[in-house]
């Protein structure tokens, strides 16, 4: 089946570009986009009709810690009380003075309080501007005085990271609310700038026995200034409307009710990702919409599955770095087992994935194994997980595959960006085929390519590959303060997203490169890099690599974090001796990884000058406090260079 019908009339050249593909939509659509779902117009009425009609439905919930800091079960609050406290936080907004269109930053790590803050910001018709919780104060600072935030909400922890901000930030920001407590330092501090800090419990009754009306929330009415994290320069805010979200949410109806996978009211979600992030933010709206509960994990990535056995979730959105750490712990179990144990595993393993390819859906494919075998692995993610959804950045087709087969769930992958308020592509349930690609659109977009000769993608050969563009309501309203950025990606109506596609047969999209991530080499020829990185970060060896090359060099090079276990274990086999660390300057060790990307670039035929010529591996893996990540993991390659400057020199110097 194809998952593509191309829109009738669009195949003439816009903007005067003749290399542009057909335009199509999702087979979801092919009788139009979803209807708007009535009485829906802003994400106020997201909650506030879902309250209506669930009033007693588990909402936001977080685990109970004793005294002694242990965790207990979760504690729920109701669709109900959570619409009190939303109805008070927003009537103490107003008490400071913050009105319609007003902008409230929210700083801090997801829980109840952000979700609480976000829905007053809803009500009342001001801008929820999100502030990254792993973002240092340089990039808070730039935020708040940007979108010119006169309200803060923020986590405990975080206030003295917000107070490094002053006074540069106090010319906007005038109140700031703690989710928790405020010491008395910290208020003698905040004051001498002329600022207000309650606790979370006195703002609460900051607003008592004031009345103020909400407005009427238009679709065309900015919700949120989302600022992207950015590889490069300041972040950028994206206004997302209210039309953006409640699109978005149609179309994911749409598309689940179509594979028979709708949500309702009894599904549960496990809140981790960061909601200061689009993929998050709209995901919770959709459970909201539905009734259903949503809860947080405690902070610490080590005690996710912990929290996960006690929530019990049935959604479990992921960023591809958390799929990766559940592969390796997985294969490193599978690998530390008796023969016995490794031999049912593999046979469990062959017979499933045989009979997924021949068409069988997950659950029918081998139900024996999935009670003997694969039972173990669907306990660990909680034992009630239906649906793992992976976005942000590619995710592995080895790990996809594997995780398809043995958590007894479906393993999808979408697409999307900020500025297209997500969700623009999706994989779908019981198809193989679609494996190591991000699916058709969702049923409320139209997509098209645009070839790149620069780059020799083009749009109209067998197989088309170029730009992909996204049309559609769901697309954001401009970058704020920034009309010339907009310009550059917006186009006759057309979001440019920078990446580069290539339809696949059943109408799937596989995303192969990055437009910018492009360089020639010294003697003229041109390096996809992104490209290459996907081809290399196939080795099972490695964990994550970063290819580098410049027009003053003929060759490339790579920094490379490889997997713990894996060279541990060639170490082990071939008597080299020595802890991690010691492994990766080990030059035996160096001349194996280039070895293996070398047999990964013969096999998928790369050419010489394509080829790795020296590498360094470091056992440290790329992070977020080094400031060599985005809070979506995308490689942030100028702080990459900066940070292995001596190192590239070291390569270049110690090859030739």
């Amino acid at each position: 089946m194809n998952y593509l019908v191309e829109v009738e009339g669009e195949r003439a050249p816009v903007n005067g570009i003749p290399s542009a593909g057909p335009v199509y939509r999702s087979v979801f659509a092919k009788d139009g986009f979803p209807p708007p779902i009535p009485g829906l117009e802003s994400c106020w009425d997201v909650f506030r009709m879902s309250v209506e009609r669930n009033p007693g439905n588990r909402m936001l919930g977080r685990r109970q810690i004793n005294e002694a800091g242990k965790a207990g079960g979760y504690v729920w609050m109701t669709y109900k009380e959570v619409y009190d406290i939303v109805i008070k936080v927003g009537a103490s907004i107003r008490s400071r003075g913050v009105g319609y269109r007003g902008r409230c930053g929210i700083y801090g790590a997801n829980c109840p309080e952000w979700i609480i803050s976000m829905e007053a910001c809803n009500a009342h018709g001001l801008y929820c501007v999100p502030l990254y919780d792993t973002l240092g104060a340089g990039a808070i600072e730039f935020i708040i005085c940007h979108a010119e935030v006169e309200i803060a909400f923020v986590e405990e922890k975080k206030i003295s990271e917000l107070m490094k901000t002053f006074p540069n930030t106090t010319n906007f920001l005038k109140t700031i609310v703690s989710f928790g407590k405020v010491t008395p330092e910290q208020k003698e501090e905040v004051e001498k700038f002329g600022l207000a800090i309650y606790s979370w419990e006195e703002f609460l009754f900051l607003g008592d026995g004031q009345q103020y009306d909400l407005p009427t929330n238009k679709k065309t009415d900015i919700c949120t200034i989302m600022y992207t994290s950015g590889t490069t320069g300041d972040p950028k805010g994206v206004l997302i409307s209210n039309d953006s979200i409640i699109t978005l949410i149609a179309g994911v109806n749409r598309v689940l009710g179509c594979v028979n996978e709708q949500l309702n009211a009894k599904d549960v979600y496990i809140s981790y990702l960061p909601l200061a992030h689009i993929f998050d933010r709209v995901i919770e709206e959709c459970f909201i919409f539905h009734g259903a509960s949503i809860g947080f994990w405690r902070g610490d990535v080590k005690l996710l599955t912990e929290d996960m056995a006690e929530l019990k979730p049935t959604i479990f959105c992921a960023v591809p770095r958390v799929l990766d750490r559940v592969y390796t712990g997985l294969q490193n179990k599978i690998s530390s087992g008796g023969f016995l144990k490794q031999t049912l595993f593999k046979l469990a393993f062959n017979f499933k994935q045989y009979f997924m390819k021949k068409g069988f859906k997950h659950d029918e494919a081998a139900k024996c194994f999935d009670k003997l075998v694969f039972n173990k692995v669907k306990q660990g993610l909680g034992g009630c997980v239906r649906i793992i959804l992976c976005g942000a950045a590619p995710l592995a087709s080895h790990v996809q595959a594997f995780l398809r087969v043995v958590s007894c769930a479906h393993v999808l992958q979408g697409y999307g960006l900020t500025e297209t308020c997500a969700g623009t592509f999706v994989s779908l349930p019981n198809n193989m085929a679609m494996l190591g690609t991000v699916g058709p659109p969702v049923p409320n977009v139209e997509v098209r390519l645009e070839s790149v000769p620069d780059m020799g993608y083009d749009a109209l050969s067998s197989t088309p590959r170029g730009e992909v563009c996204v049309r559609g309501n769901t697309l954001f309203s401009g970058y704020y303060k920034r009309e010339d950025l907009t310009n550059e990606v917006m186009i006759d109506g057309w979001f440019h997203t920078g990446d580069i596609g290539e339809w696949q047969p059943q109408g799937s999209l596989k995303i192969i490169d990055r437009k910018k991530n492009i360089f020639k080499l010294s003697q003229g020829e041109y390096v996809a890099v992104e490209s290459l990185e996907n081809i290399y970060g196939q080795v099972p060896d490695i964990d994550s690599i970063w290819v580098y090359g410049n027009s003053f060099e003929s060759f490339l090079i790579a920094v490379i974090n490889p997997n713990q276990q894996a060279l541990e274990r060639w170490a082990a086999e071939n008597g080299v001796i020595g802890d991690f660390a010691s492994l990766c300057e080990n030059k035996r060790a160096k001349e194996y990884i280039l070895g293996e990307l070398s047999k990964t670039a013969k096999a998928q035929k790369l050419k010489g000058f394509e080829f790795i010529k020296a590498v360094h591996l470091d056992p440290v893996p790329f992070d977020m406090e080094r400031d060599l990540l985005t809070p979506t993991y995308k490689k942030k390659r100028p702080q990459l260079f900066k940070y292995y400057q001596k190192i590239i020199e070291e390569m270049y110097t110690g090859t030739k």
